[in-house]
């Protein structure tokens, strides 16, 4: 497993990162779950991904119990606030009365002390932004929360966090964690220029489009193996834009070009992402262990130019 440097900081994060959204707490049990994340450690994976709202805090409990008997220090953990977690009008969004009770809540649900990476999933435009960046600054000052982030936010948004955090001479965010593979490209045009410069760092989820680039499906109902995801009515809410026959079509394609380089195109998906430098990992999820034994070889298979631009114009077509 290779590592990188999360931003601007001197944290180093394992290129492929373990993630328990729609999977831990959910579809996936317990014993399975803590499997799976027992081989990614053993594999060199040093860096895993929850949220409050995963299954409200479901996934938290899962995650945290499963690294408990591993020394703190060896790995690197990230949770997230911002969405639904009751029904009151306080239950939501990055006040400072959400951000300290679900970041304590998400500290007691994982059995930790503090939390390494601690994301606004998503942007506020309710709660001022000088008003969340303090929360979060304190919650460093306080050792609760070491590296601040954010997730699915725009350019603008992460700009205006940058100005409010050196006017008030804040801690800046080090990572952002949007939605980033072959099929979804939207992060290049603005996103990771600014993290290039600005010393942030993104940590993709969904690099193999919700396991459409894992090359499995095909056209047609029969196209859909069994105990797939696209046949999970708990998880496949996501997945159906990327069953076209033009994406299917793609993805054979570009079987043929991993399998000439001895990969799955799984791997190939994965590597591609890996192929910039602004990313620091590929968050990958996975329900058995023998999947994540699959995604972490991707660490090692480093693309051409010559590649890279063969994949270009294969997804151009």
């Amino acid at each position: 497993m290779n590592y990188r440097r999360l931003g601007r900081t001197g944290l180093k994060v394992s290129e492929i990162s373990l993630g328990s959204w729609l999977t831990y707490g959910n579809s996936v049990d317990d014993g399975t779950a803590a499997k799976t994340i027992a081989q990614a450690y053993e594999l060199g994976i040093n860096f895993f991904d929850t949220a409050n709202v995963y299954m409200r805090g479901k996934a938290e409990e899962v995650v945290g119990e499963a690294l408990r008997g591993y020394a703190r220090e060896s790995y690197v953990i990230a949770t997230k606030v911002y969405g639904d977690m009751g029904s009151g009008p306080n239950d939501r969004g990055l006040s400072r009365k959400h951000i300290l009770e679900q970041a304590n809540a998400s500290l007691k649900r994982l059995g930790l002390d503090y939390v390494d990476i601690y994301y606004c999933h998503r942007f506020d435009p309710d709660t001022p932004v000088d008003e969340t960046l303090r929360t979060l600054e304190d919650l460093v000052r306080s050792g609760k929360v070491l590296y601040v982030g954010v997730s699915e936010w725009t350019a603008a948004q992460m700009q205006e966090a940058l100005q409010v955090a050196d006017k008030y001479l804040l801690d800046r965010i080090v990572v952002n964690q949007p939605q980033y593979h072959m099929f979804h490209r939207a992060i290049e045009k603005e996103i990771i220029p600014l993290g290039e410069r600005n010393g942030i760092s993104q940590v993709v989820f969904s690099p193999l489009a919700q396991g459409v680039l894992t090359g499995k499906y095909s056209s047609g109902e029969a196209g859909k193996p069994q105990g797939s995801r696209a046949l999970d009515a708990s998880s496949n809410m996501y997945i159906g834009g990327y069953l076209s026959d033009w994406h299917l079509s793609r993805v054979e394609q570009l079987k043929g070009v991993a399998e000439e380089l001895g990969y799955s195109v799984a791997q190939l998906a994965i590597a591609w992402v890996l192929r910039q430098p602004n990313v620091a990992s590929a968050l990958v999820g996975a329900s058995r262990p023998e999947q994540i034994v699959e995604n972490s070889k991707a660490s090692e298979l480093k693309l051409t130019d010559e590649l890279i631009s063969r994949i270009d114009t294969i997804l151009a077509d």
